[in-house]
């Protein structure tokens, strides 16, 4: 069975399933999922927990072996079993099948890993743990998640802010889940329960945006203009490399130039992010760009991203971030972008 993070609390106050695997690259989430499985197994008499850690030369015998191994102390036992690459390999797959196979009574499963990648995802081993018991894949919040996210946990700890305190913190914090935990506890430990302000948040809150060119590509794709030029100054001033960023526009770029073909030759916008295989949770925001950018537009875009290489590499004029300021501007639909000289060949 297949849970959200948001799902985990109301399944847990129901039931516990003898198998539970978590995975995703966002650590906190991960963190507190994990806690929350704990802490109910302990309220169901789970009160010795052992703890595998699989590295290089694991030996996975040993998961059996900790299964099959009785406690003298404790009727209820947790067996953690930490895989951070999300790769067991082949002897981890067949230990990790056999065990959700027959799962031992009195017996918890918690393995937590990092980020699967597809093919892990459809693999034999964890659709054997998902019959077995729960699958909770852990991704990162969606721009329009992190706001009711940061709502949420303020609101937990006795905080009440107003809409400018939300966005305000929003964008100090935005894509770095522990920086903004930690500054909710600052806030509640400087200021008590209670409301907060827009002025709360510039007097006492850092800035800890974490910014990666793959979130600036996305929100660019989205139409979000004002979050992407908000990210490529993050990015400058965090010090990335000019070219980093043009890859990867120019990555996205060619691959929306041939989608962009194929949906106006008539197939449908869904037919094409599945045939181009979009994962999931960027197919609203390529849709987005599919819709405004038609193949004439997006070959604009290659040309632009020609012209930006010169740029970077010193064989035009121009200055590269305005130029990549530029880019990510038509890219989100934003008419105050200027054209670039037409004699640019298509890269």
């Amino acid at each position: 069975m297949q849970l959200r993070p948001e799902q985990l609390d109301a399944h847990l106050k129901k039931s516990l399933a003898p198998v539970y695997f978590i995975s995703g690259d966002e650590p906190l989430r991960v963190l507190e999922a994990a806690d929350a499985i704990r802490a109910a197994a302990r309220e169901r008499g789970y009160d010795e927990r052992d703890v595998l850690n699989v590295q290089a030369g694991f030996d996975w015998n040993s998961l059996q072996a900790e299964a099959g191994n009785l406690s003298l102390f404790a009727s209820r036992r947790i067996i953690e079993l930490r895989l951070p690459t999300g790769k067991p390999g082949d002897a981890g797959a067949r230990a990790l099948r056999e065990y959700a196979e027959r799962p031992p009574e009195d017996m918890l499963l918690l393995v937590t890993a990092g980020k699967l990648e597809p093919a892990a995802r459809k693999s034999k081993w964890l659709q054997a743990l998902d019959r077995a018991g729960v699958v909770l894949p852990v991704w990162p919040l969606k721009p329009q998640e992190f706001t009711g996210w940061l709502q949420a946990r303020m609101r937990r700890q006795g905080l009440q802010p107003d809409r400018e305190a939300l966005q305000m913190l929003a964008e100090r914090v935005e894509g770095n889940l522990l920086a903004a935990v930690q500054e909710i506890d600052k806030l509640f430990l400087l200021r008590g329960a209670g409301a907060v302000t827009g002025a709360d948040i510039l007097q006492l809150v850092a800035d800890h945006a974490r910014y990666d060119v793959f979130g600036l590509v996305d929100a660019a794709l989205a139409g979000d203009a004002v979050r992407s030029v908000r990210i490529l100054q993050g990015l400058r001033a965090e010090g990335t490399a000019e070219p980093v960023v043009l890859w990867a526009l120019a990555r996205e770029i060619r691959s929306l130039c041939a989608m962009s073909t194929v949906v106006a030759a008539g197939t449908g916008v869904p037919a094409v992010l599945a045939q181009y295989r979009v994962w999931d949770a960027r197919k609203q925001a390529v849709g987005a760009a599919l819709q405004r950018h038609r193949p004439a537009q997006c070959r604009d875009l290659l040309r632009r991203c020609a012209w930006l290489d010169r740029v970077c590499k010193g064989q035009a004029a121009g200055n590269p971030w305005d130029e990549l300021l530029q880019l990510i501007l038509q890219l989100a639909g934003n008419r105050l972008s200027v054209e670039v000289p037409a004699t640019q060949a298509v890269v």
